[in-house]
């Protein structure tokens, strides 16, 4: 029989008010066997205070505050200075917010908690929109895509800006620890939780979050569609240390085509073969600069 390498114990209720196939509750179960009980996730207004806060029931075994979609760098760096004060030097403080209130809405208290070098854990969960208000194109929505705020009608073909570089802009503050992290790889996911888990200072987690509603996908194909993210070259894991050496974990050889990830959404669906070749050469472009920022560099 095959070891087991994903921890047993949950910290993540049943019943709770997530969409059949999220990403994000995925990654929050995930998350949270990395980082155990003595946790407190600190989440703005997103799918996730839906998802775990219907009053009065919680989802999470552990500590939850929520607060302003804005404000969750400032909120961790608050928490962390309490449980500071009162010498509570074992807890974890977790600030777990969606793409909209990272990369745009929250993104100078993000860069706030990074300079002050607050000693907690950001992790962005990426549905790649405003899901939990209907859909809406965020900085962090691919070139292309639909959402209902980039429709695709007449001479419009969904998103026309590209994915804001949120690992860019968090390096660039020189944090601790940063990776890029999705479900569709539990084991990557978790090392990098506890490697995560074992610094002290300011860390950042990016985790790819497929959302079958936003994204109009079978909700069972979730799994799957992470798979060919990261190995199509859309969502590459890697990490970087406070040296700033970036390795990558995942080397699947050859990418596979982003057409075939692409077929799998309707979001997507009315891309052109033009359109199709230019986000491939993108996503090329983005792996090779990758390969070529690697430490070691690959055989």
């Amino acid at each position: 029989m095959a070891k087991l390498t994903i921890p047993a114990e949950e910290y993540m209720y049943p019943g709770h008010a997530a969409c059949p196939g999220c990403g994000a509750a995925l990654a929050m179960r995930l998350l949270l066997k990395g980082l155990g009980p003595r946790t407190i996730v600190s989440m703005p207004a997103c799918c996730w205070t839906v998802i775990a806060t219907p009053y009065p029931t919680t989802a999470l075994a552990t500590g939850l505050l929520d607060h302003p979609i804005e404000a969750t760098g400032a909120s961790i760096s608050g928490l962390r200075a309490a449980a500071d004060a009162m010498g509570l030097k074992d807890l974890e403080i977790v600030g777990f917010a969606g793409d909209g209130g990272t990369a745009d809405i929250g993104l100078q208290s993000l860069s706030g908690m990074l300079e002050r070098r607050t000693d907690a854990i950001y992790v962005m969960y990426d549905n790649e929109a405003y899901m939990n208000t209907g859909i809406q194109r965020s900085g962090s929505t691919p070139a292309g895509a639909w959402t209902t705020t980039t429709p695709v009608a007449g001479a419009s073909h969904g998103k026309p800006e590209p994915k804001k570089d949120v690992m860019g802009i968090v390096r660039a503050h020189h944090p601790v620890y940063a990776a890029t992290l999705n479900p569709s790889f539990p084991e990557d996911f978790l090392r990098k939780v506890e490697r995560a888990r074992g610094l002290h200072g300011p860390r950042f987690l990016h985790v790819f979050s497929p959302c079958p509603p936003g994204w109009k996908y079978s909700s069972e194909r979730t799994i799957e569609l992470g798979r060919l993210a990261t190995d199509s070259g859309i969502f590459p894991l890697y990490e970087v240390g406070e040296d700033g050496v970036l390795s990558i974990t995942r080397r699947g050889g050859a990418l596979k085509p982003v057409a075939e990830y692409f077929r799998a959404q309707g979001r997507f669906a009315h891309l052109t073969e033009a359109e199709i070749a230019a986000i491939q050469a993108a996503a090329r472009a983005n792996w090779e600069r990758l390969l070529r920022l690697a430490t070691p560099p690959p055989a």
